[in-house]
Order: C-alpha cells, then sequence, then structure tokens
C-alpha cells in the first residue's frame, strides 16, 4: 500500500510577474510525485504527473489570477495508480496570484538629463499570460489601476535619496542643472498588505558636462598633457634645429667658395 511512502515537506509558491513555480522536498526514491491544484471556484487540475522532480511549473493552471489556490502533493507508484486507495498527500498554503506574486524589474528604456530636467522612460515586465492575439500581457494589463511606479534619484556620490511617483510610463523630475544623477524605478501596488514592493530596476546614473573628469579618469588627462607638451617643444625646437642647419650649410657653402678662390 501507500502506507509508508513519504509525502512532500516545505511547500512554497515562487511567483514573479505571475510566472509561478511550486517548489518542496524530498527528493523522492522508489517512488513519484504528482500535483493537483485546486481552485476555490475552478476544477481540479493536475501537473508534472508522476514526477521525480521537487519543482513544478504551474502557471498555465492559474490563469485566474484573482482566484485563491491550494497544491495537492501526492505521493505515488505506478503500479498503485489502478487501485481505490488514495495516496499520501501533503497539502500546500494557500496561494492567490493577483496578491503574492512579485513585480519584477521594470526595464529603462531611454533617460536623459537636460538642463534642470531628468526624464526616464521604462517599460513593464512581461506576464506568461497572452491576448487572444498571443502577444503577451503586462502586468499593467493585469493590475490596472492597482499598479504605479516609483522613481528614486539622488546626487550621484550622495546619499540623500529623492522619490516621485506615476502611474505612466515616463518620469520627468526636476533637477540641479550640471549635477549628476542617479536613479531606479519600482513597480508598487499600494492596496497589497504584504509584496507591496517590486523588484528594484537597474541604478543607472548620468553624465553631464562639467564632471567630464569622473567620466575619464585622471589617467587620460595627464596622457593628453604629455603630448600637448610635445608637441608644443616640436613646435618650438623644431623651426630653430632648422634653421640651425640652414644656417650651418650656408657657411660651409661660403667657405667652400672661398676656397676654391683661394685656389
Amino acid at each position: 500500500g501507500y502506507g509508508e511512502l513519504p509525502t512532500a515537506v516545505n511547500i512554497t509558491w515562487s511567483s514573479i510577474n505571475f510566472k509561478t513555480i511550486l517548489q518542496w522536498q524530498p527528493k523522492p526514491s522508489g517512488y513519484f510525485y504528482t500535483v493537483e491544484i485546486h481552485g476555490q471556484k475552478s476544477d481540479i487540475k493536475r501537473k508534472c504527473i508522476l514526477t521525480s522532480e521537487t519543482e513544478c511549473d504551474v502557471t498555465d493552471v492559474l490563469s485566474n489570477v484573482k482566484e485563491t489556490y491550494t497544491a495537492y502533493i501526492m505521493s505515488v507508484r505506478p503500479t498503485e495508480m489502478d487501485n481505490f486507495e488514495e495516496p499520501p498527500f501533503a497539502v500546500s498554503e494557500k496561494f492567490t496570484p493577483y496578491s503574492q506574486t512579485v513585480i519584477g524589474k521594470p526595464d529603462i528604456k531611454d533617460y536623459s538629463q537636460e538642463g534642470s530636467k531628468l526624464n526616464v522612460v521604462f517599460k513593464d515586465p512581461l506576464t506568461p499570460y497572452t491576448f487572444p492575439n498571443r502577444s503577451f500581457q503586462s502586468i499593467q494589463d493585469i493590475f490596472q489601476h492597482d499598479l504605479e511606479y516609483k522613481l528614486y534619484y539622488w546626487k550621484d556620490q550622495s546619499s540623500g535619496k529623492k522619490d516621485v511617483t506615476t502611474k505612466s510610463r515616463r518620469f520627468e523630475v526636476s533637477v540641479d542643472s550640471g549635477q549628476n544623477y542617479c536613479f531606479y524605478v519600482q513597480g508598487i501596488i499600494p492596496s497589497r498588505r504584504e509584496n507591496r514592493n517590486g523588484q528594484e530596476s537597474t541604478v543607472l546614473c548620468t553624465s553631464v558636462g562639467g564632471n567630464i573628469l569622473d567620466e575619464y579618469g585622471t589617467g587620460f588627462f595627464i596622457i593628453l598633457a604629455v603630448i600637448a607638451v610635445a608637441v608644443i617643444t616640436l613646435a618650438i625646437v623644431l623651426p630653430v634645429v632648422l634653421c640651425k642647419r640652414k644656417k650651418a650649410k650656408k657657411a660651409r657653402a661660403v667657405r667652400e667658395k672661398e676656397l676654391l678662390n683661394g685656389v
């Protein structure tokens, strides 16, 4: 019978941008796992049937993202599948994708600093779910007005952060002209109790005129200075050398002429 088979432990839901992986332990030996996903309103869906893995991608059976789901992980032997005895199983905690999936990193598409304006344009992360035309839905397509974004920005080499919020995909903020600024963008769902803040985008920094030393480094300017000195020295020395050679040549020609006349 099934009685002596171990059941799954340490069951966790790992979900980013609605891509959801169910994970558990231990690695099976002499038996397999089958996952059943039970929704509050939907039919039971089976995934990863007779798997020897300890994770299962359940994204496609959680497409009703506002529903709450529970996973049943059954420990089974293929030879005993046909009998009517219920296999041992473990039950996960409840999971609601809409309120629990982590918001992934926004993608910074473009940024510029012109005068006292910092402009940042970014793109929503995509989800695995598609529209009828098979194009992927973004997280904004699913969250709609529940989703907003924050831009955190600060003067380069400074620790004093400022932030501004938008529901669009563009930021325009006033900054001190001539100063470099660093920034990142983060998705936020204010209505959530947990997982309110998404993953932070890559930190980027502007590079405006006046701080060219930081961009190229002092070594670059030392090399430039050495080249400049060499060029100036050459410009001064070369005419002098050429002039001396010309005078010497002329003097030699005069001496040779005098010698010939003397003969």
